[in-house]
């Protein structure tokens, strides 16, 4: 007997439902701000999406990368690739091959202004 090959759907877009789940974390823990730029669309980006957000303290900005990491394994089954900043929480990357989050601490967000420097990118604002 020959293998059976099983095709995933062309409509399935694996960086959309992560989207999707790592947006639900953030609100779970009540950032503020949650907005994602698709940058599929742009020359030389580096990844299909930014999600951004930002919170007030450095306890939340790490309560809210640790649920996305949480959910993301568990109705994905996908880890983190890499994470940077976890030490202090002024800003906690977290990246995901097609999918790259931000988590600020408020200041830091209005300091660096991220969405600003991809300006061309569509830019969808959720709310809770």
């Amino acid at each position: 007997m020959g293998k059976k090959i099983i095709k995933q759907s062309d409509n399935t877009d694996t960086a959309a439902e992560l989207l999707k789940v790592v947006v639900e974390a953030m609100h779970e823990k009540k950032a503020q701000n949650v907005i994602s730029l698709n940058l599929s669309k742009l020359k030389n980006s580096i990844c299909k999406y930014f999600i951004i957000c930002n919170a007030d303290s450095h306890t939340q900005v790490a309560a809210i990368s640790d649920n996305i990491e949480d959910k993301v394994l568990e109705n994905l089954n996908e880890k983190v690739w890499r994470r940077n900043g976890i030490e202090n929480a002024f800003w906690i990357i977290l990246d995901y091959g097609d999918v790259v989050i931000h988590i600020f601490q408020t200041e830091q967000r209005n300091f660096y202004r991220l969405e600003e420097l991809w300006a061309d990118a569509e830019l969808i604002q959720y709310t809770e």
